[in-house]
């Protein structure tokens, strides 16, 4: 794979991350580690009457139990539960097998004081395990372990960097976001100045992303100007302003907002509808307020 395969699937990555939920979040995982660790990882599924013994999955090597916990609210009185039931359960089901407790979960904001707090009496109530909760930077690692091959599994088929597209495979991208019904129209605004990137410290997998949409936004331009009907590009926009809005006033960081993004443009599916759902988007990067624009004082001069 060359840079920009890598790029579509660390996107693709994060935005599962960041959007599974509940049975589907422990699957996930699952399917990660097992590609990640190979026969040292065991998913453990409930069966029956014995339930899965509060275990979503086992590492043999370092005697670790993993437990998936992905709501779709997380609440200090709900997690002390999660880690009580699962960590107590855990230990009476596999005395002779668990080293290691392990939480994952899908919220990188941090835990809170009395979250920490409950963690350390429980690691005094047991003190021959070792208890964890993983998050973010932990599955990354376990993504980096991927082979090309587990990739393609996981995530589909990527563009590289010669793929290329015609007008027609925007035809669907379009479609999609037209559906969306922003709340007003508002002109387009100017495009923004080359130090955008900069002003929004995007990372250097979603500056790739952009990068090679970039290259193919010409089609996206030629699409709007000669088929599309006027208002449809200041309606879609309206629609990328909304969401944009939207995620920042969740407060997450840039790269978040990026990803849920990349997934409102419909980047997903077959490498051609990727590619031009990428030039999509940064069509409207460059043309709408998604992202902050650069202060004056920071606009390069010529």
């Amino acid at each position: 794979m060359d840079s920009v395969s890598e790029a579509f699937h660390m996107n693709s990555f994060k935005v599962a991350l960041l959007e599974k939920k509940g049975t589907e979040f422990q699957r996930w995982f699952a399917e990660l580690a097992g590609h990640a660790w190979g026969s040292d990882f065991q998913s453990v599924r409930p069966y029956g009457s014995q339930g899965d013994w509060k275990c979503d999955g086992r590492r043999i090597r370092t005697g670790t139990i993993f437990q998936c916990y992905a709501p779709d609210s997380m609440t200090d009185r709900k997690m002390i539960e999660k880690i009580d039931a699962d960590l107590d359960g855990a230990v009476e089901n596999w005395p002779d097998f668990i080293k290691e407790w392990v939480l994952v979960h899908n919220d990188d904001r941090g835990i809170s004081p009395a979250v920490a707090a409950h963690l350390d009496s429980k690691k005094k109530a047991y003190p021959n395990v070792s208890i964890e909760l993983w998050t973010k930077p932990n599955l990354l690692e376990l993504f980096s372990k991927l082979s090309a091959h587990a990739k393609l599994s996981m995530f589909g088929p990527a563009p590289r960097h010669d793929t290329g597209y015609s007008l027609q495979d925007l035809h669907p991208v379009i479609s999609a976001l037209e559906s969306r019904d922003p709340i007003q129209i508002l002109d387009m605004p100017l495009p923004p100045s080359p130090e955008k990137l900069d002003k929004n410290d995007l990372s250097t997998d979603a500056r790739e992303l952009l990068k090679f949409g970039r290259r193919r936004v010409r089609l996206v331009e030629t699409h709007f100007a000669k088929t599309a009907p006027v208002e449809l590009g200041e309606r879609i926009a309206e629609a990328f302003r909304q969401r944009y809005a939207e995620l920042r006033s969740l407060e997450l960081n840039p790269d978040q907002i990026f990803d849920h993004l990349c997934n409102f443009a419909g980047v997903s599916g077959e490498p051609a509808r990727r590619s031009a759902a990428t030039a999509v988007l940064l069509y409207f990067f460059d043309r709408c307020d998604i992202f902050e624009d650069p202060d004056d004082g920071e606009v390069a001069t010529s």
